[in-house]
């Protein structure tokens, strides 16, 4: 049986907990930050999980992580 691929794309986007729980950057804190305040730019940097219905997808899409 030969290997199975991870999806690049997913590679890059998530990382997995210790627990098995799936981590994810938040959107909208790439550019067009002038007209953001600096609040909102502070709660976009922390990582978030990735909602439980989507977990299955995820890690779907990286079979060996």
């Amino acid at each position: 049986m030969p290997k199975m691929k991870s999806n690049s794309g997913a590679k890059k986007r998530f990382s997995l907990t210790g627990t098995g729980r799936v981590k994810r950057n938040k959107a909208f804190a790439s550019h067009i930050l002038t007209k953001k305040s600096a609040k909102t730019i502070r709660h976009l940097r922390p990582k978030t999980q990735v909602h439980e219905s989507d977990v299955p997808l995820v890690k779907r899409m990286m079979p060996y992580s």
